[in-house]
């Protein structure tokens, strides 16, 4: 059902849940779609597929560190949008990522176990169970909300609801009436509309109030950034402005949609994020409109984090900006390192494990000849394409995973990990997987537990490593008192074009100082650490070493044995680092 009114006897018990309201800066995002989390039959929870699933399954991300989930569309969506048989895959096309929503206020009825049985009310308690069961292990709860577009497409598309209701307040239309189609899907909403923001503003309070959410992002966010059509300034703004003619779509300087959000009550005190940008070019990463409580999907964080470990020139400054919470792209606008959502991989793309894989896409199991999906993935697959591939290149690929993971968690800013990378989830080099049902997208649990020595274990390391460092999580950016940079000897880093090292020691107030390097050279190299008279540098982590070794925690066995491999060369202040790797070393008293 698209919609139904609740029962005035409708209860559900809350035992007492509050907002959480963990600072932004503290938060590790875990992006999950809720059917694909516990599908596949290795799940083995009662429940598979369904919010009570992912509340079964709550414990491993609370081990994994993870204090923030992000869930893919719970708006109730079509489904059967894209329905039809796949030859290919020989099963049928489905919309699974659920970007095509039909009503904004009920929860997806079939992620529900009970399904339609009550007129879908069980929906709703059973969203609630798992954000309240959730809260209770410390993790917050927020919604990727699509307010750009809905399913009911272009002028030729089904009339659902808007249309029928009033299509040109709803919709950007052209004074013929055909659709603006700055979404990509067929239809843009009028966002900036009075009528329209007001309604967007009371779904966006039901989650909150009702639902105890604890915050959203926003898909294709730019698109609330424009010029409604119909534009009257005396409507939309209360009064006549400068520059009164807009043109549809035109981006907004102060787009009252978002001036809204912003500063209302309710809205203003949860997580905010916007993907900012769209697919009428509209590129706003760093220049969204944000009164000073928006964050972003740093698309350029992932892009330069990308290029920097396969090994490409030129992006040891870029990369070293990263590493730093992207001070040019936030700092001069008055935002914070936590305003940036750093990402490597998330559901639109190759997982993480394919990024290290694959060369090229590999689509065709959507039916669309493979002419689907982002061609420019700056990926690399490290000498072999596809799975089957030597040793050598094997380890050097998980070696990269390591990498990446590792950048993720010593930068400044908000780290997000897809569902699935934790354990090396492969889709077969697919980087467009919205249609696909089944195993492409399933976590795979029976996989999990395989690599939970491994890749798991190193990643559920490293996210504890950040919480316990008092400076990978800061309130603002980074200044010389606190950051030193490196090259190949100590304080003397090399930002040229050809330049693949990075270093840099971070004091710690809990850690006392740490050092950290990636060489993302093709060679190994022996690098010169910083003299500091009483102390010496301790390995902690280095990618470049098989599990366990990669990480050497202190209840290793052999741990010390581990550490005396690189006495004549910690005596003499140097460490050997292979190609492809990274380390951080731990200052200790000597």
């Amino acid at each position: 059902m698209a919609g139904m009114v609740p029962a005035s006897d409708d209860k559900f018990d809350w035992e007492g849940d509050l907002p959480l309201s963990n600072p932004q800066k503290e938060m590790i995002i875990y992006e999950l779609h809720v059917r694909g989390f516990t599908k596949h039959e290795s799940s083995k929870t009662n429940f598979p597929g369904t919010y009570l699933g992912v509340a079964e399954k709550l414990d491993h991300l609370k081990e994994l560190g993870v204090n923030c989930i992000e869930l893919m569309p719970c708006h109730e969506f079509n489904e059967l949008e894209y329905y039809s048989y796949n030859s290919v895959s020989g099963d049928y096309k489905v919309n699974f990522w659920g970007y095509s929503t039909i009503n904004f206020f009920s929860p997806m009825l079939r992620y529900s176990s009970s399904g339609a049985k009550n007129s879908g009310r069980d929906a709703i308690n059973e969203m609630k169970l798992l954000i309240r069961e959730a809260h209770k292990r410390g993790i917050e709860v927020i919604m990727d909300v699509v307010f750009n577009h809905t399913a009911e497409g272009n002028e030729n598309g089904p009339i659902l609801s808007f249309r029928g209701v009033d299509n040109s307040v709803y919709y950007m239309l052209t004074p013929k009436g055909e659709f603006y189609n700055y979404s990509g899907c067929g239809n843009t909403m009028n966002c900036n509309h009075p009528v329209v923001r007001q309604f967007i503003l009371e779904s966006l309070r039901y989650w909150v109030t009702d639902f105890h959410v604890d915050g959203f992002r926003f898909d294709l966010a730019s698109i609330m950034t424009r010029g409604s059509s119909l534009w009257d300034a005396v409507n939309v703004c209360g009064s006549k402005v400068e520059g009164d003619m807009v043109t549809t779509g035109t981006p907004l300087n102060c787009p009252p949609l978002v001036d809204m959000i912003s500063n209302d009550p309710i809205l203003s005190g949860v997580k905010l994020i916007a993907e900012a940008w769209d697919a009428g070019g509209l590129y706003q990463v760093g220049t969204f409109p944000h009164w000073g409580v928006w964050s972003e999907w740093n698309g350029k964080y992932r892009d330069v984090v990308r290029q920097f470990v396969k090994g490409t020139d030129g992006f040891s400054g870029a990369f070293a900006e990263c590493l730093c919470g992207s001070p040019s792209l936030y700092q001069e606008g008055g935002r914070k390192p936590w305003n940036s959502i750093n990402f490597v991989t998330a559901h639109d793309g190759f997982t993480l494990a394919d990024l290290v894989t694959y060369n090229e896409k590999h689509n065709t199991a959507n039916g669309e000849e493979n002419n689907d999906g982002e061609n420019h993935n700056n990926s690399w697959n490290c000498g072999q394409e596809g799975e089957f591939a030597s040793s050598y290149v094997k380890r050097l690929r998980k070696r990269q995973m390591r990498n990446f993971f590792l950048c993720l968690m010593v930068s400044q800013g908000v780290p997000m990990i897809y569902m699935g990378d934790e354990y090396g989830h492969t889709k077969g080099g697919n980087n467009n997987t919205y249609c696909h049902d089944n195993y492409i997208n399933y976590f795979r649990w029976d996989k999990m537990e395989e690599s939970s020595s491994d890749f798991f274990r190193f990643c559920r390391l490293m996210s504890t490593f950040r919480q316990e460092s008092e400076s990978l999580g800061l309130d603002d950016f980074l200044t010389a008192e606190r950051l030193q940079w490196h090259g190949y000897l100590p304080q003397n880093p090399d930002w040229s074009e050809s330049s693949r090292f990075v270093a840099f020691t971070l004091k710690d107030s809990i850690k006392g100082e740490f050092y950290v390097a990636f060489n993302a050279s093709h060679m190994p190299v022996t690098i010169g650490l910083p003299e500091r008279p009483g102390y010496k540098w301790e390995p902690l982590v280095d990618t470049g070493k098989e599990p366990p070794y990669d990480f050497l925690t202190a209840d290793l066995p052999e741990r010390d044995t581990a550490i005396k491999q690189y006495c004549h060369f910690l005596d003499a202040n140097l460490y050997p680092m292979v190609s492809y790797s990274s380390i951080i070393l731990l200052l200790v008293e000597d």
